[in-house]
């Protein structure tokens, strides 16, 4: 019994669970940073994360968002990681120190009405090349997840005509 519970731990830890709906709407146009706006990655499948540094589970995935991203921006793959904390400084602060690269603004009232509201963290959606939400992810993704939900978006060629 001992063996069993500490099997489903051990899967729970490294396959977290999560509410996977599909969906299909048009992406809010939301900045980025600096003048730049969501709809500047037309053409990349982009996974838009909301999270905290504050939050374990965040931080318990973000080691696979890095290690997707970097295996795949070449494909035409981006993260926009909008945070909850307070300070951009805090989020910058917590990004170098553990050797994350993908952009990681901070999340405003506006950000986080544009895609519905914000209930719980880590939540994420899945954009596709064309602008579209494909998914929305209530929890934890992980190398797998990223993999069923994004990869068969990276197979689809970019758009030909730019908005």
């Amino acid at each position: 019994m001992t063996l069993i519970l500490i099997g489903l731990i051990a899967y729970l830890w490294f396959r977290p669970p999560a509410w996977v709906t599909e969906q299909y709407q048009p992406a809010p146009e939301v900045p980025l940073q600096a003048g730049k706006f969501l709809s500047d990655l037309h053409g990349k499948v982009v996974l838009v994360n909301f999270w905290g540094t504050w939050c374990p589970y965040c931080r318990h995935e973000m080691p696979a968002m890095q290690a997707f991203y970097q295996a795949n921006q070449s494909r035409g793959f981006e993260i926009v990681a909008y945070s909850l904390d307070k300070t951009q400084a805090e989020v910058d602060a917590f990004m170098r120190a553990e050797g994350y690269t993908f952009p990681a603004p901070l999340a405003t009232s506006q950000i986080i009405q544009a895609f519905g509201g914000v209930d719980r963290v880590p939540l994420s959606f899945v954009v596709d090349r064309d602008g579209m939400i494909r998914s929305r992810i209530a929890g934890q993704v992980h190398r797998g997840r990223l993999e069923k939900l994004i990869g068969p978006l990276l197979l689809t060629p970019a758009p030909t005509s730019s908005r």
